[in-house]
């Protein structure tokens, strides 16, 4: 039954909008009747009571903010009377028991992925190419151009056959008001171009901006989080490629693969230019080591494999009022069902668990993780404050605009993406994950530099909830988009996968999307169902450069 509003937790002295609210206005709530004092718009928040000047703002259960000025019953809450305030929070846990989802539904279930030598299984089957340093950039795009359409991985480009249609109108001396174009949908081959290798999924290319300058520390992380990429299991092998000079060297590239995958057996083709020679012949022999790759990645075929053998991220990006309530939770418990069947899942965004430290703390099986956690979000807020920044100016204006006000609302509700499970282990960036169950990874909470690293860290499939709408994807791992309301499912369908909006308008329990997602992550992991961000070809790729991003 359709709901106005919404009490999330039993401690809560504030209540969300479901829908637009006028001044006056008689709602309902678990039998207890609520007037807004003025207009309340749909995914923001009122006072139940009046409260008074530097009043606790309790949401989620969790403080979420301080009153500035007496906001009276009724009244919104907006950044001109709310400032953000959090819980404080110690190292030490409590005792901590987990009631696991029933999933005997999905106890049988497999999905059908590429087996790889270290007993990991991928949800696709890609080939890179990487530079060492943005100094063979250049040259990695002359080898995109080089293979991606003659070996069947190019997409017709219909803006440019609208564009063309635009151009060619311009030079009759026409109008453009006058040209009606004709949808042109992108496609996985080049008219006329079948794939030379249907097993293999497409070749990647991970250009970037880091590998020289700066300090040895970060071409350090970037080497950790290529070898994260190239030691994936969505990844046959990788072309990489080295000027000699830069401070990211190969030797810690081999280094970081080693601690990842020991007995790393995947075709590997390093290449240093200033070694080469000319650029003709680098390129030459990149091209001719790729395609004997391919021809080796091209034998391996899906086969059938346990849930157990999947890892997703869990993400959000471009959020709104409705996404701690709807999106966030339906994926927290797809990430409880998941762990409840052997699998792994992973939670970052570290600046986005303000508020919820002592909760997450709690959770942690191991003393020495919840430790770990406390230093490293001890640790990224401090270097914040010291950069000019802070935690608190972690909300975007889009986030500001849809409700979420202060960054201990936007953060306790981004906390809903990890279920209730126990953590079983606290990664710093860019480490690998290695044990079943809730890990931590401390990553900043830009969208497709947490995404870049969840995948660096193992997820196969990335669940990425949105109330407002992005496009984000990532190179190798799917990206599921989750719209957290019906509307944004309605107005950008073409970049949206799901829609939990159903739990808002109270057709769907939160229980009940969770399965739906997960059915929909094994269709997605079975190369089934080719989601938005891979039909368009949203290959973002951004490395994190420590201490700068929140």
């Amino acid at each position: 039954m359709r709901q106005w509003i919404l009490k999330v937790h039993p401690a809560d002295n504030v209540l969300v909008a479901l829908t637009d609210l006028k001044p006056g206005e008689e709602v309902t709530y678990e039998g207890t009747t609520y007037k807004p004092s003025e207009f309340i718009p749909a995914k923001h928040k009122f006072a139940i009571d009046t409260l008074a000047t530097g009043a606790d703002i309790i949401m989620y259960g969790v403080l979420v903010g301080k009153a500035q000025h007496q906001i009276a019953a009724g009244g919104l809450l907006t950044t001109g009377n709310v400032k953000h305030a959090a819980n404080s929070f110690m190292s030490e846990g409590h005792q901590y028991s987990w009631k696991q989802p029933d999933s005997s539904k999905f106890a049988d279930r497999t999905f059908n992925g590429f087996h790889r030598a270290d007993g990991s299984v991928g949800t696709a089957n890609y080939w890179l190419i990487i530079p060492m340093v943005f100094c063979e950039n250049r040259n990695v795009e002359v080898l995109q151009e080089a293979l991606v359409k003659p070996l069947g991985y190019g997409r017709k480009k219909s803006y440019e056959l609208k564009a063309q249609n635009l151009i060619n109108k311009i030079k009759a001396g026409g109008s453009i008001d006058e040209v009606l174009f004709t949808e042109i949908e992108p496609e996985n081959t080049v008219a006329g171009n079948a794939r030379l290798f249907p097993n293999v999924d497409g070749i990647k290319f991970l250009n970037h901006s880091g590998g020289c300058g700066g300090i040895r520390q970060d071409s350090v992380t970037l080497c950790g989080l290529l070898a994260g990429y190239i030691t994936h299991p969505n990844v046959a092998g990788a072309t990489v490629l080295s000027l000699g000079c830069q401070n990211a060297q190969v030797s810690i590239l081999e280094e970081e693969i080693k601690k990842r995958d020991p007995d790393f057996k995947k075709p590997l083709y390093i290449l240093d230019q200033q070694k080469t020679g000319t650029e003709a012949d680098l390129l030459d022999t990149a091209i001719r080591q790729t395609l004997a790759g391919l021809m080796q990645a091209n034998q391996n075929t899906r086969k059938p494999a346990p849930l157990n053998k999947l890892t997703i991220g869990l993400e959000c990006g471009g959020s709104d009022g409705f996404s701690g309530i709807s999106a966030n939770p339906a994926i927290g418990y797809t990430s409880d069902l998941l762990v409840s069947l052997g699998g792994s899942v992973i939670l970052s965004e570290f600046p986005e668990l303000c508020g919820v430290e002592q909760n997450i703390i709690d959770r942690c099986i191991d003393s020495e993780d919840a430790k770990r956690f406390t230093s490293l979000i001890r640790t990224y807020s401090q270097r914040a404050e010291e950069a000019g920044s802070g935690f608190d100016m972690n909300p975007s204006p889009g986030n500001i605009k849809d409700g979420l006000i202060t960054d201990a609302i936007k953060s306790a509700g981004a906390a809903k993406k990890g279920g209730t499970s126990p953590v079983v282990d606290v990664l710093d960036y860019p480490e690998k994950v290695s044990r079943p169950g809730l890990n931590l990874l401390c990553t900043p909470g830009n969208d497709v530099e947490s995404t870049t690293a969840e995948v660096g860290s193992g997820a196969n499939i990335v669940l990425f909830t949105t109330g407002l709408g992005t496009p984000t994807g990532n190179p190798i791992a799917p990206v599921i988009k989750i719209a957290s309301n019906t509307k944004l499912y309605n107005r950008m369908n073409d970049i949206i996968d799901i829609n939990t909006g159903s739990i808002i308008e109270g057709d769907e329990t939160i229980e009940q999307a969770g399965e739906r997602i997960l059915d929909y992550v094994i269709k997605v992991a079975s190369g089934e169902i080719e989601i938005s961000a891979v039909k368009h070809g949203q290959d973002d790729f951004i490395p994190w450069k420590r201490g700068v991003s929140l």
